[in-house]
């Protein structure tokens, strides 16, 4: 079974609000791999780890579940796994 894990940082949080009660009923989340604007060879931390083996990526999430919304903030990280789902 083939898997996977990227390192992926928030860059941005739209939230949508509902126009009569100006509730947020929905945020997307955008996500971005981890980078560096250079790693050096020595350079051996976890970010510099992902970001060589997953150099570009990019996820966008919109999310409704009321329990999620506003826990997700620019700048922090979060572990993406991927695997078969049969």
């Amino acid at each position: 079974m083939t898997t996977m894990r990227a390192k992926m940082k928030v860059g941005y949080v739209t939230p949508y609000q509902n126009p009569q009660t100006l509730e947020v009923t929905q945020e997307t989340v955008g996500f971005h791999a981890v980078s560096k604007p250079t790693y050096a060879d020595s350079e051996l931390d976890e970010d510099n780890t992902y970001a060589r083996m997953s150099p570009s990526a990019n996820l966008q999430i919109c999310i409704a579940n009321p329990a999620l919304i506003g826990k997700f903030e620019p700048g922090q990280t979060y572990y993406v796994d991927f695997s078969p789902a049969s």
